[in-house]
C-alpha cells in the first residue's frame, strides 16, 4: 500500500510553492497596494457583470475590470454558472458549501470547503452550487471576462446561457 501521508505532504508542499511563486510574481505589481483585512460581515456584495444574479460578489483585491483580482462570491443553493471560459486563468477556492465543477470533456468534480480548482485560460467549464449556499474565492490573474458557450462551443449572450441552464435536460 503506498504511503498516502508522503503524497499529502508533497501536495501540500507543492501548493505552498505555487502560492509563494504567485505572491512573489505579483509583489512588484502590488507594490502600491494598501494592506487590507476584513470579515465577510463587513463586505458589500453586489451583482457582477456577466454573472447570474444567484452569484453576487465582493471584490477583495485588485480591479476585475483592469487587471488581476480576488473576488469573494456567495452563490445560492442550486446556482449554476453555465458552460463558459475566461481569457485569464481562473483559480477557485471553496470556503463553504459544496459545488460541482466540470471541465469540458472531463468528469464532474465535487468540491467542498477547502477545495481548489484551476481553469486555464480559454478552458471551457461550468460551476454548480449544491443543496446549500456556496462561498468561494475567485482569483483571476488578468482582466476578468466570461464567455458563455453552447454544446457546440458557439458563444452565447449571458441571458441565453442562463435560460438554457434552467431548461430541463431532454431525455434520450
Amino acid at each position: 500500500m503506498p504511503n498516502n501521508r508522503k503524497h499529502v505532504v508533497s501536495c501540500a508542499t507543492a501548493l505552498c510553492v505555487m502560492l509563494l511563486a504567485a505572491a512573489a510574481g505579483s509583489a512588484e505589481q502590488n507594490a502600491g497596494a494598501q494592506a487590507a483585512a476584513r470579515n465577510m460581515s463587513d463586505m458589500k456584495f453586489g451583482q457582477l457583470p456577466g454573472l447570474p444574479a444567484c452569484a453576487p460578489g465582493s471584490v477583495q483585491s485588485g480591479d476585475p475590470g483592469t487587471g488581476p483580482s480576488v473576488i469573494l462570491a456567495k452563490t445560492t443553493a442550486g446556482c449554476t454558472i453555465p458552460w463558459h471560459w475566461h481569457t485569464p486563468n481562473e483559480h477557485v477556492m471553496m470556503v463553504a458549501g459544496a459545488a460541482t465543477v466540470q471541465m469540458k470533456d472531463g468528469q464532474p468534480v465535487s468540491l467542498g470547503a477547502g477545495g481548489f480548482a484551476l481553469m486555464p485560460s480559454h478552458h471551457v467549464h461550468q460551476f454548480r452550487c449544491g443543496k446549500r449556499p456556496c462561498v468561494l474565492y475567485v482569483y483571476s490573474d488578468a482582466v476578468f471576462d466570461i464567455h458563455y458557450v453552447d454544446a457546440q462551443g458557439n458563444e452565447l449572450a449571458p441571458d441565453q446561457a442562463f435560460k438554457a441552464a434552467k431548461e430541463p435536460r431532454k431525455r434520450k
